[in-house]
């Protein structure tokens, strides 16, 4: 299968894919999210595939959303293909915690809006000195989406989760680090690198032992997912139809700060 906007390969048992959008910064509108979606549908079915690589090209991972998209969408009064990528993003993140082989991010730049909570999907994330994890929906007037503050509240509490998302602070890959987000940070020239050393360790183990870890974990923490997937939803559709939101895209268009005005 050729793809658009990622790049997908599989070589000595690892599949990589690769957010190919560049010149809008790996934005997300709803080609690259099926495209995504085929991609992890694949590698999970594969038996040549035992892990799954995620990266992207550019200086920035992904701004989230595609502002481009946002902006044509609101001056169009199209916002319902905005729900549906919000409907996407939360089924790539959903799909990379139940893909049963080890899924393993590489950051570098800004990872912000829904690409920050795919990486808090994946088994891994690798980040360079220069990644920051940005929860950046609050500057348009929406809230978190791809299972954010379900995935958050998980991994490094509900307090912290509530910060980041209210205050859409840039969270620096050390302190993520420390967070248990990431995996491990390295210079940006070292990443890939740093990724075939967890890729080697990761050969060693068995296949169906990661399959059972996943499916435990699964079973464990995530299985009422599927009920905040439709809040989530729900609240992403009525924030979408907001004038605040549309005065976020606006402003960030026009680059200046957006007037919110609760409406």
């Amino acid at each position: 299968m050729s793809f658009k906007y990622i790049t997908y390969d599989v070589e000595d048992e690892v599949a990589r894919l690769t957010l190919n959008r560049p010149e809008v910064s790996n934005g997300f509108n709803i080609p690259i999210c099926e495209e995504i979606l085929s991609a992890l549908d694949m590698a999970a079915n594969d038996e040549a595939v035992r892990i799954l690589t995620f990266a992207a090209n550019g200086k920035v991972f992904s701004v989230g959303g595609d502002l481009v998209e946002m902006e044509r969408a609101v001056a169009a009064d199209d916002v319902q293909s905005l729900v549906r990528i919000a409907e996407l993003v939360n089924d790539i993140s959903f799909a990379i915690k139940k893909l049963p082989k080890p899924v393993i991010m590489l950051t570098d730049g800004a990872v912000a809006g829904a690409a920050a909570n795919m990486a808090v999907a994946c088994d891994f994330v690798i980040a360079s000195d220069k990644t920051k994890f940005i929860q950046a929906f609050v500057g348009v007037g929406l809230a978190p989406d791809a299972g954010g503050l379900y995935l958050l509240a998980k991994a490094i509490g509900v307090n912290r989760a509530t910060h980041l998302a209210m205050t859409g602070e840039g969270l620096k890959a050390d302190k993520a680090l420390e967070y248990g987000i990431v995996y491990k940070v390295c210079e940006s020239e070292k990443l890939e690198k740093a990724a075939q050393q967890l890729i080697k360790k990761l050969k060693r183990s068995s296949v169906n032992s990661f399959k059972a870890i996943k499916e435990m974990v699964w079973q464990s923490s995530f299985t009422d997912w599927e009920a905040y997937a439709k809040l989530e939803l729900d609240l992403q559709n009525s924030l979408a139809f907001t004038d605040d939101f549309k005065e976020g895209v606006r402003a960030y268009t026009e680059k200046r700060r957006p007037q919110f005005k609760g409406k």
